[in-house]
Order: structure tokens, then sequence, then C-alpha cells
């Protein structure tokens, strides 16, 4: 599989980058992107959420009436969950939502994201490039001249690259991450993706190491 290799004007440049089938071309695997989506989203959960039970509330344990004759349901102390200001009944306590993925899983994830970019024509490979200095107007200008301004777009460059980064921080609906970065939910997260040649080779040896 090949893909057009364009500059940052958008022109095409005439040459082509072939795509790794092993990755791109493969037949996706929903459940394998599910679960990596959510182990994603589980990670990201603080867990601290905490609600006062019965025997946490601060309140007097005297007994509110009698045990029987009183007409009514037997009732305890002042701290009682049917009653206002009581404890909560099994309320949420501090947990870890995160859980184990197989590497595996996750990779073919990863690389059925990328597969589903390919099929729905959402990748674009542009040579490498660089700014001389942090500048959104630039960046504005490139994204025009890809045609993917109006677009939720996923910037891919082969390593950490600040002054990229910094143009495209107040862009909206603008994301820059280094390929090593790269996942799931990111890519599917997208509406397109502008992958920086170099980030390939990257890409590809991340994913079928």
């Amino acid at each position: 599989m090949e893909a057009n290799v364009l500059n940052i004007k958008g022109q095409e440049t005439g040459r082509k980058v072939v795509l790794n089938d092993a990755i791109y071309a493969i037949e996706p695997n929903d459940h394998a992107i599910y679960l990596d989506v959510k182990l994603i989203m589980a990670n990201q959960r603080q867990g601290t959420a905490k609600s006062k039970e019965r025997s946490e509330v601060s309140g007097s344990t005297r007994k509110l009436g009698r045990q029987k004759g009183g007409g009514g349901a037997r009732r305890g102390d002042i701290n009682s969950p049917v009653l206002i200001g009581g404890g909560r009944v099994f309320g949420p306590k501090p947990r870890d939502y995160s859980f184990k993925l197989n590497k595996k899983v996750r990779q073919l994830a990863r690389k059925s994201a990328l597969a589903y970019k390919v099929q729905e024509n959402a990748l674009v490979v542009v040579e490498d490039f660089t700014l001389d200095a942090p500048k959104t107007k630039s960046m504005v200008e490139i994204l025009k001249n890809l045609k993917v301004s109006d677009k939720k777009a996923l910037i891919v460059t082969p390593g950490a690259d600040k002054v990229v980064y910094l143009s495209a921080r107040n862009i909206e609906r603008v994301q820059v991450m280094p390929a090593t970065a790269l996942n799931t939910y990111k890519v599917l997260n997208a509406d397109v993706m502008v992958v920086a040649e170099s980030a390939l080779a990257v890409i590809d040896g991340n994913l079928t190491k």
C-alpha cells in the first residue's frame, strides 16, 4: 500500500511512501479497540470519590425510639440512611480503576485504529518539516494548505517538537503528538491524521517489534 507525500504547501512532491500492510491494511478488530480505549479512559480516572457511610457520619448513637409499639418501622440512631443527614448506603469509595491488558491486544487496537484511518482516507502523509519559531499563523496556513483546517486534526511528529507543538497549541481541535506517544483513543478521536514522513518509521518500529 502506498500513499502520496505532500509538502507543507499542500502540493504533491511526486514521491510515494510505502505503508506497512501489517499495520495499515489489516482487518480492524473492534473488540480490541474497545478494550484499549476502555483502559485509556480508566487510567485517567482519579478514583477519589468518597461518601460517608453510617459509621462515619457525625451524630449521636442514641436510639431514637422504642423497639416495638411505636406504630412504625424500627429505627436506630440519627445516622440511619433513611433519615436526612444520615449516612449513605453503599456509597463510592476510593479505588483504582485500572486493569491489565495484554501488550499484543493493545498493539492490535492501535493497528486497527490506523487501518480505519486509511480506509476513511483520513491519513495525510507530509514530508518532514519544522518551523523557525513558534507561530500560530504559520501552522494555520499549513493546515489550510493541507485542506484539514476545518477538521479535528492530529499532527504526528517523529519526536517531540516544541516549536510545532507551541505553534498548534492555541488552534482549536488541533493536537500535536510524537509518534512514540500515539494511542488508540487519540487516533480515533481525530477526524484526520497528518503524519510526518519520518514518523511512519517510528510507528512501524513500535507496532511490529
